[in-house]
């Protein structure tokens, strides 16, 4: 279909984890935690401005403010990289309690737009799954 102009550059992920909400809150919130599975802060992510740095290259890599932390259930923040310019995007994290653990879901939403964007977008695509991947391991072998 030619001429396609929709705007929704939004991913959505959603991943089961057998770990219980706080276990889960920990990944996305403790330092120790997100060096595991995505890069490390220099403190929780639960309230002000944050900065996440590469865990081998020591690297500022994302940077944001944390805009809601309601613990084990909601994460909001807001998410720029080095490639996306000035732009900021929006990171939501919901964590739902399950029989026998916890669904995590993620919404990236305000990603840059046009042609031109969509490379960044399939990187970070991949990235996400790659690093809920590793969430996913790591709370798996506890």
């Amino acid at each position: 279909m030619t001429g396609h102009t929709t705007s929704d550059r939004t991913l959505r992920k959603s991943i089961y984890l057998r770990a219980s909400p706080a276990q889960v809150w920990a990944y996305l919130t403790e330092p120790d935690k997100l060096a595991i599975w995505f890069h490390k802060p220099e403190k929780p992510l639960v309230a002000g401005p944050y900065e996440l740095f590469g865990t081998d290259s020591g690297d500022r890599l994302i940077w944001g403010e944390v805009l809601l932390a309601e613990p084990y259930s909601r994460l909001d923040y807001s998410f720029t990289i080095a490639p996306m310019g000035e732009a900021t995007s929006t990171v939501r994290w919901r964590l739902e309690d399950v029989a026998d653990g916890t669904r995590l879901s993620m919404t990236h939403e305000g990603l840059p737009e046009g042609s031109a964007a969509f490379d960044l977008i399939l990187a970070m695509d991949k990235g996400w799954d790659d690093h809920m991947a590793r969430m996913r391991q790591s709370l798996h072998d506890i």
